[in-house]
């Protein structure tokens, strides 16, 4: 990881709650932004900024989601997921997060990402997939 990111760097992405990103268990007259997927677009968000800080070779792995998600976005609706770093710990990074729609704060919370270099991440994962395939 290069040493450009600080505390306080800031990113926000603007999405369309789409009809993949709805539940469908309250009926169609009641789809809106599913807790799942508002999680995963954050994770999204603070891995394409991380991104852009990290050296070839490198990229990092969600380790901790915590997440008020308090407001509910319809279908078609946009929301603005917007993330800050809050602290960098060795390869750890946390991230406040928010997001908003056109009425109200939806979501707020912490993430916490572990940046990984991939081939050791690979080499790891490959050697418990051999253990695991062993004691079955």
């Amino acid at each position: 990881m290069n040493n450009g990111l600080q505390p306080g760097a800031t990113c926000s992405r603007t999405l369309t709650v789409d009809r993949q990103r709805t539940i469908d268990f309250l009926g169609e007259s009641l789809r809106i932004y599913a807790t799942p997927e508002l999680v995963r677009d954050i994770e999204q968000t603070c891995l394409d900024f991380l991104q852009g800080y990290l050296d070839d070779g490198e990229s990092s792995v969600g380790a901790e989601v915590s997440v008020q998600h308090s407001g509910a976005t319809p279908l078609g609706g946009e929301v603005r997921i917007s993330v800050e770093v809050t602290a960098i710990d060795g390869r750890s990074v946390t991230f406040g997060v928010t997001a908003e729609d056109a009425a109200e704060t939806v979501c707020s919370g912490t993430h916490r990402r572990f940046v990984v270099d991939i081939e050791r991440l690979r080499a790891r994962v490959q050697k418990k997939t051999a253990l695991m395939q062993g004691a079955a």
